[in-house]
């Protein structure tokens, strides 16, 4: 049984269709706090089989006590958390209570039942601003920009410490851009009141949900002077996390793994790939650059494909196809 917390969430339903179909047992833990139930039924409409599930605060210890205690946890995969990076400027408290307790009482549960395989949701955002375009996992931590990135750099370090002084086996994702939704359109990205990520962004300007996008900057010293990420299709994300499970599973010790497609690709580029892909409009404005924006960085994803046999396959026109697709039947 695998325990996948958060596995109500965008990234994290990806991850349990996935998980599913390649013939895992698999229970969610959500509080549902940033999620809908309806995403349940939606999995199990993709893959033909219904998840378990728990809805628990995983910062609660004696829930998390009770629910390894009722259930046989093989491996934990941990996505669950607090993610908006403004809101963690303005809220850090609450990001670190959140984030650091919940993997906390996991470890400590974890440890407890012996359960010693752990999959851990990081980000790319522990880099900092290391002064190069293409990141390696080699780079040391960097100074994050806000409270949510501290967060995912503490819990490495946590998971680090914890495998040193024992059995665990843990593989820290490093996301890069995660776009897109299931072919199917039945999950996506449908997040609650303003979007903390591009796409989303663009598909409500789009359908009229919001007036227009930002682009925020335009004189970068890029191709087209707008920033450049490295986008990834949520699917490509989400077999990711299959393959280091299956990595942990016959490995000790710890890895850190990025998680992206190894390409840049600028903000104009992707609207004008939307535009061409869905054949609409993007209603759009040049805004004054975002402070903490840097103008460009992606991932080398050598190590992901060397380790896990894992690369992403899916193409910026695929992200921006079923992303749309997704906000055309959610609409």
């Amino acid at each position: 049984m695998i325990l996948l917390t958060g596995g109500a969430g965008y990234i994290g339903s990806h991850i349990a269709v996935e998980l599913l179909d390649a013939g895992y047992d698999v229970i969610i833990a959500d509080n549902f706090s940033n999620a809908s139930a309806d995403v349940i039924k939606s999995i199990e409409t993709i893959t033909g089989t219904t998840p378990a599930i728990c809805q628990i605060d995983l910062t609660d210890k004696s829930e998390v006590e009770r629910m390894f205690q009722e259930i046989k946890i093989d491996a934990v995969i941990h996505l669950a958390g607090y993610k908006a990076v403004g809101e963690s400027v303005r809220e850090p408290l609450k990001y670190y209570r959140n984030n650091l307790d919940s993997t906390l009482s996991l470890l400590e549960a974890m440890e407890k039942h012996g359960v010693t395989q752990f999959v851990y949701s990081s980000s790319a955002t522990v880099y900092g601003d290391p002064g190069i375009v293409e990141y390696t996992e080699s780079l040391q931590f960097g100074a994050a920009s806000s409270p949510y990135g501290s967060t995912k750099e503490m819990c490495e370090r946590i998971i680090t410490d914890v495998a040193a002084a024992s059995e665990l086996s843990a593989v820290f994702l490093r996301y890069f851009n995660p776009v897109g939704a299931h072919k199917s359109g039945l999950i996506g990205d449908d997040p609650d009141g303003i979007p903390n990520n591009l796409m989303p962004f663009i598909t409500q300007a789009t359908t009229g949900k919001l007036p227009e996008l930002t682009v925020f900057g335009d004189d970068y010293p890029t191709r087209d002077g707008s920033c450049i990420r490295d986008y990834l299709h949520v699917v490509d994300l989400a077999k990711g996390h299959v393959s280091a499970l299956k990595y942990c599973m016959d490995h000790k010790g710890v890895e850190a793994i990025n998680l992206g497609s190894g390409r840049g690709t600028s903000v104009l580029e992707l609207i004008e790939a939307f535009e061409r892909v869905n054949g609409v409009k993007v209603p759009y404005k040049i805004g004054p650059r975002r402070a903490g924006d840097l103008a460009e960085y992606y991932a080398s994803p050598a190590k992901a494909e060397k380790l896990m046999g894992w690369k992403a396959e899916l193409t910026i026109d695929g992200m921006c196809r079923d992303a749309w697709n997704f906000a055309m039947k959610a609409h």
